[in-house]
């Protein structure tokens, strides 16, 4: 009684902050959680908000030692806890009731309370008497009890600890409105009748602003403003800011501003607002002047949105998304994708160290783990598990769900409904942002059936080619295209399914984790489109059967200077073309075969999707194109063909592939659209127009040839297209297929990619 008589002397006067964080870092990974958080909790009762993904939980466990800071100090009562172990934190007197409760399904009530005890102030009887239905509900195991009940036993459990701080991460939620209201009276009890301070981690703003005297707003992994609970309750527009979600990134930096406006002006007395006013200065940032012109690049919001502050630039603008109807459609990916996307990350920039382990722990846990130790066998130390499950059942990985769930562009309450199918969808979605922003990646692998399987792939395909991708799948054995697509993932047929762990699934799951340490210990150390020393750099090039010739052509001029890429334009190969530029591995491309976009307008087989040509638009790098295979249109067998098309003109160019004759009404269509794609590039631009003809059977004499509808694809092209000092249209008198072409366009590639040209070339 003395000590605590001592402490509560100890808070009055005021000698030391209980709680005291200062400039602490965490990170998961290359990823940073916590950028530079500060707070002081001095006594009663002080809470955090924040929408999903800000940070919030990352901070309670790094309080509690169960994650590592990086960088900054915590001080408890003045002594310095940070890395200090998870026991010997709890036993200096600070309780936590995690979020989702983490009880024991199996033990009863009374057997989590005797596992509690440690004999001081607060006893299992003093328990009892202050959660009556605690008593009541004494022998019941925990899965037996309700939210609010698990929710009294949880903090039960803390409190038997005798606590000098409580910390409490998300104590109300999922708990019925009625609940929540017992709960928030129990808190604001323990506030005013205990010697114990709180620190409350909420979402539920109507609960924090009730019990609290300050409350923290959280933004991006910092506390940007700490200010009175009552302001806060009373300010509507600030709350739905606060939890909004769907929000673009630019809205953290207004979020700021708005709380600048809304916290008091004048000199800070308390120790709260001086550690506060200390913060913002840290985290404040320019906001853009408006009406200035920016490149707008849609990025959903997340903790990392403020990277870009540590490097001296200020907070990136968002794009708004575009009607749906505008959004292009992506074959190969079994949910969409973000339609915007960053300039793409070189690999040898990528490339590092942290392997990924991912898949649905909550039922493929063992399995995952499994793999996760033949890892670490391997010889590989930075094994991370990233948990997709979409259950809500609390999770060990070392990447949560909620995590990776807080990536979705409309935040983690998108992805945790209750409908497994969209569930599914949306987290696949979440974990592609998620895997899109990490650094120093070494490779990833996953196992699962078919849900699984449309989880991480994704994410997965999303990954410049030569990151190592292992999946391991109860569908690897049928058609995996959807799952593939244009990158270099190995799909591995399970066998089994991936249900326990048994002597073939212990063989397949330990081969697919060697494989891949294979493969990451065979990373060369230096990885891009020029190689490095004695390596040529990469050139794409895009062929079909009719335009094989012009690409020979080409190659054979090229072939001493650049590493010629040949890609086959059946759909996949110009998609794969495009990853490798997205990749960053290729230095230019000669892309003279567009076919691909016959087949997408027109319906054919061979089709490529609405983001040809995106990889160039975002890259910049030195494009040559032409108009390659544009007079067919490729169907399967005859009877394959739609009926609308029964009355056109067809080759059949054997009997799987049969070709049909574009018109000038589609070839038109086709050069308005090809036109405004090269209008978005900013790289160095040549687009050659073949007046001759744009394949082997559109030449004088050959069934295809059709010079009425060839100038319908030119002119409309021409018409639309916007020369610029970097991008210029050309014309040449001649089939894409003679030499003279060829010739011209080797010479397209020379005029903007001059580093590259031979010694000869140059002395003229």
């Amino acid at each position: 009684m003395a000590d605590r008589n001592r402490r509560a002397a100890d808070s009055q006067s005021g000698s030391r902050a209980v709680l005291q964080v200062r400039d602490l870092h965490v990170y998961y990974g290359q990823s940073h959680a916590l950028q530079g958080v500060n707070l002081t909790l001095e006594s009663g009762v002080h809470a955090v908000v924040g929408r999903n993904g800000m940070g919030k939980t990352t901070l309670c466990n790094t309080i509690m030692g169960l994650l590592k800071p990086q960088r900054g100090s915590i001080r408890f009562e003045g002594k310095e806890i940070a890395g200090l172990a998870a026991h010997s934190i709890a036993a200096k007197g600070i309780g936590y009731t995690p979020q989702g409760r983490r009880l024991w399904p199996s033990l009863t009530v009374d057997e989590h309370l005797r596992l509690s005890e440690s004999g001081s102030n607060w006893s299992i009887e003093r328990i009892y008497e202050s959660f009556p239905r605690l008593a009541e509900r004494r022998r019941n195991g925990a899965a037996q009890l309700s939210g609010g009940e698990q929710q009294m036993l949880a903090i039960s459990r803390a409190l038997l600890q005798d606590p000098r701080l409580l910390v409490l991460d998300e104590p109300t939620e999922g708990l019925a409105p009625v609940v929540v209201e017992q709960v928030e009276q129990l808190l604001a009890r323990l506030a005013e009748e205990e010697d114990v301070a709180i620190l409350l981690i909420e979402q539920n703003i109507a609960v924090a602003t009730a019990i609290s005297e300050d409350v923290a707003i959280m933004v991006n992994g910092r506390i940007s403003r700490v200010m009175p609970a009552q302001q806060l309750a009373g300010d509507r527009t600030l709350q739905e800011r606060l939890l909004g979600v769907g929000r673009h990134s630019h809205e953290d930096a207004e979020l700021d501003t708005l709380v600048e406006e809304t916290a008091p002006t004048a000199e800070p007395e308390t120790a709260v607002e001086r550690v506060t006013a200390e913060a913002t200065e840290v985290t404040s940032a320019p906001q853009p002047e408006s009406g200035q012109p920016s490149n707008l690049v849609y990025v959903p919001p997340t903790r990392w949105s403020s990277a870009a502050w540590r490097e001296g630039k200020g907070p990136q603008e968002s794009a708004p998304r575009p009607p749906a109807a505008q959004r292009p459609s992506r074959p190969f990916d079994s949910k969409p994708e973000p339609l915007f996307k960053e300039p793409p990350t070189p690999l040898g920039a990528l490339l590092g160290q942290e392997i990924y382990v991912t898949g649905t722990f909550d039922t493929k846990g063992a399995e995952l783990n499994y793999i996760r130790n033949c890892l670490l066998e391997s010889g590989l130390q930075a094994v991370r598990t990233v948990d997709l499950s979409t259950s809500g059942k609390p999770s060990s990985a070392d990447v949560p769900p909620h995590l990776v769930a807080a990536y979705h562009p409309s935040g983690g309450s998108a992805v945790f409904t209750g409908d497994r199918g969209a569930s599914v969808g949306a987290m696949a979605l979440a974990f592609q942002n998620w895997i899109q922003r990490q650094r120093g990646i070494g490779g990833i692998i996953s196992a699962g059936g078919s849900g699984g399987t449309a989880l991480a792939t994704p994410a997965m395909r999303s990954l410049p080619v030569g990151v190592p991708k292992v999946m391991i799948s109860t569908v690897a054995s049928g058609d995996v295209g959807q799952y593939v697509g244009p990158t270099d993932i190995m799909m591995m047929y399970s066998v089994t399914d991936v249900q326990g762990l048994n002597q073939i699934s212990r063989r397949v799951l330990a081969n697919g984790a060697r494989a891949l340490a294979g493969m990451v210990r065979d990373v060369p150390e230096k990885t891009d489109n020029g190689g490095g020393e004695g390596r040529k750099p990469g050139l794409g090039l895009t062929m079909f059967g009719v335009t094989t010739t012009a690409v020979q052509q080409v190659t054979a001029q090229l072939e001493d200077r650049y590493d010629c890429l040949v890609f086959h334009a059946t759909g996949t190969g110009g998609r794969s073309m495009e990853k490798l530029a997205d990749s960053g591995l290729l230095a230019a491309a000669v892309d003279l075969t567009t076919t691909e976009i016959c087949d997408m307008m027109m319906g054919g087989v061979f089709a490529a999707d609405e983001d040809r040509f995106g990889a160039f638009i975002r890259s910049g790098i030195p494009y040559v194109g032409s108009l390659g295979a544009l007079d067919m249109v490729n169907f399967g067998a005859p009877d394959t063909v739609p009926a609308r098309y029964r009355d056109r003109f067809f080759v059949e160019h054997n009997p799987q592939v049969t070709l049909m004759r574009t018109t000038a009404d589609e070839n038109a269509r086709m050069g308005e659209w090809i036109a405004g794609r090269l209008n978005q590039m900013s790289g160095p631009v040549r687009f050659l127009i073949p007046e001759g003809g744009v394949s082997a059977l559109d030449a004088p004499g050959q069934p295809f040839h059709d010079p009425e509808a060839d100038l319908a694809l030119f002119d409309a092209l021409a018409g639309r297209f916007q020369e610029t000092a970097s991008r210029r249209l050309i014309r040449v008198a001649h089939n894409i297929n003679d030499p003279a072409f060829a010739d011209a366009a080797v010479a397209a590639l020379e005029e903007i990619d001059p580093t590259k040209r031979t010694s000869r070339h140059a002395a003229f």
